[in-house]
């Protein structure tokens, strides 16, 4: 098991555009097995490629989490106290992962670890406010966000195969939060401007203060 450091905001690594991923090889499944541990670790719900330094379009994500509840923080990279009807695996194909389970080291129970490369939300509907959403990557914070309700995602598993697939509520806002991240987006910058300046004021007056 890897544990790998989860870069924080500001650093601006989490503003920029993730690339492709042209060949999937050795080091592209270590890789997500290396974010599957490190996202059960932290704990959270999900984990893109980008929050651990990498540059590339990968996502891993806890299919079963659904109605798991964590005392306020909410769906998106860290666990969610919002109810849903997970369908994310179903339609056409499944999402694939370099293993289809993983237990965490740090809470009891087993997660269902999904990884999708290059994914791509295909086609988007309803609409959802997903309760005190939160992120490994934006500590001490969270705050409703506006989501869709429904997706369809496509992309490739660990194997190289295309798959295409449905999700519904909780599935589909952490992958929509996931996949905001690949394209250099962070759940704040979809709250009100006052909310997001009143969180970056803190972190700042934080990072000054650890200056000193």
């Amino acid at each position: 098991m890897a544990i790998l450091k989860i870069i924080e905001y500001p650093d601006p690594f989490l503003l920029q555009r993730a690339e492709p991923v042209e060949h999937i090889h050795g080091d592209t499944l270590k890789l997500i097995e290396d974010m599957i541990d490190t996202m059960f670790f932290a704990p959270g719900v999900g984990l893109a490629a980008p929050q651990v330094g990498i540059g590339k379009r990968i996502i891993v994500y806890d299919a079963s989490a659904c109605s798991k509840s964590s005392g306020g923080n909410g769906a998106g990279d860290s666990r969610t106290d919002e109810s849903g009807r997970d369908t994310a695996g179903s339609g056409n194909d499944t999402a694939g992962s370099g293993r289809d389970t993983a237990r965490s080291p740090s809470r009891s129970g087993t997660g269902e670890a999904r990884a999708i490369i290059n994914p791509e939300i295909i086609s988007a509907s309803g609409s959802l406010v997903s309760e005190k959403e939160a992120c490994l990557s934006v500590p001490d914070f969270n705050a409703n966000v506006k989501r869709f309700s429904r997706l369809t995602v496509k992309g490739l598993n660990a194997q190289g195969q295309k798959i295409q697939f449905d999700a519904e509520d909780i599935q589909a806002v952490i992958l929509q939060h996931e996949i905001d991240h690949l394209d250099g987006i962070l759940y704040i910058d979809r709250i009100s401007m006052l909310k997001r300046n009143m969180y970056k004021k803190k972190i700042l007056k934080k990072i000054k203060s650890n200056d000193k």
